[in-house]
């Protein structure tokens, strides 16, 4: 089950109650800290239902996202019970992904690598790596790719941290069809956009290729996936450019 703050007209549309963070399968443990951009299509269900397509290692996820949130909002809620430092603090961890904006800004890039570093330290504790979601911007931003990359790329070399290059995989697709609406909204990801999302967190984190994955999956949420099985190797390709497969 998810855990996140959810906006009335989101809400409105989820017929389960949401009762607190909760681990999902079994497999090699992954948290994902984030805001919308990772809950929206559930993104995390997404990245377990490929390596569950996949016939090899099983990935189990749990989800900390509110509307919003900046690293340095989840941070500041303390070790408060159903947010991300209590949850990191429960052990057990391979990796925890870290997600907010593009932080393709200098102010938003401080605080992406202070909180970067201060999470970071506080994973050590328990055996976690940090792995960076990069993120990307507003449709109308884009001439903020480069930078935002940049970004996520330096806060995870401070900690030694995993990149998982999300935005850069979006650009790859693009030169290969720049008319893929990888948005739903100007902000949010399609249902395409998650899914080439989730296909270059999949490939990092646990090292296989993207390419020859399905195209429809069925979360363990109950809910469906359907890309198109041409764009999904357009997707695939782009994937496994960024993430170098």
């Amino acid at each position: 089950m998810l855990r996140f703050g959810l906006p009335l007209s989101l809400a409105a549309c989820l017929s389960s109650a949401i009762s607190g963070p909760q681990l999902s399968g079994s497999g090699t443990p992954v948290l994902f800290i984030g805001n919308s951009l990772t809950y929206v299509n559930d993104l995390p269900g997404i990245v377990q239902a490929l390596a569950d397509s996949a016939g090899g290692p099983a990935i189990a996820v749990e989800t900390v996202a509110f509307p919003d949130y900046a690293l340095i909002d989840h941070w500041n809620e303390g070790s408060a019970a159903g947010h991300a430092r209590a949850e990191i603090a429960k052990g057990g961890w391979k990796f925890v992904v870290l997600q907010q904006g593009p932080s393709s800004t200098e102010v938003n890039r401080d605080t992406l690598r202070l909180a970067t570093r201060m999470f970071a330290q506080e994973m050590s504790k328990f055996g976690a790596t940090a792995a960076l979601l990069s993120a990307w911007p507003t449709v109308d931003r884009r001439q903020d790719f480069p930078r935002a990359i940049e970004s996520y790329t330096l806060a995870a070399g401070d900690v030694n941290g995993v990149l998982l290059p999300v935005a850069a995989a979006w650009l790859a697709a693009w030169r290969r069809d720049s008319t893929l609406a990888l948005y739903s909204d100007g902000l949010h990801p399609s249902i395409d956009g998650s899914y080439l999302s989730a296909l270059a967190i999949y490939a990092v984190l646990e090292h296989r290729t993207p390419m020859g994955l399905p195209s429809r999956l069925r979360l363990r949420s109950g809910a469906a996936v359907f890309v198109d099985q041409k764009i999904a190797g357009i997707l695939q390709a782009a994937a496994a450019e960024a993430t170098g497969w």
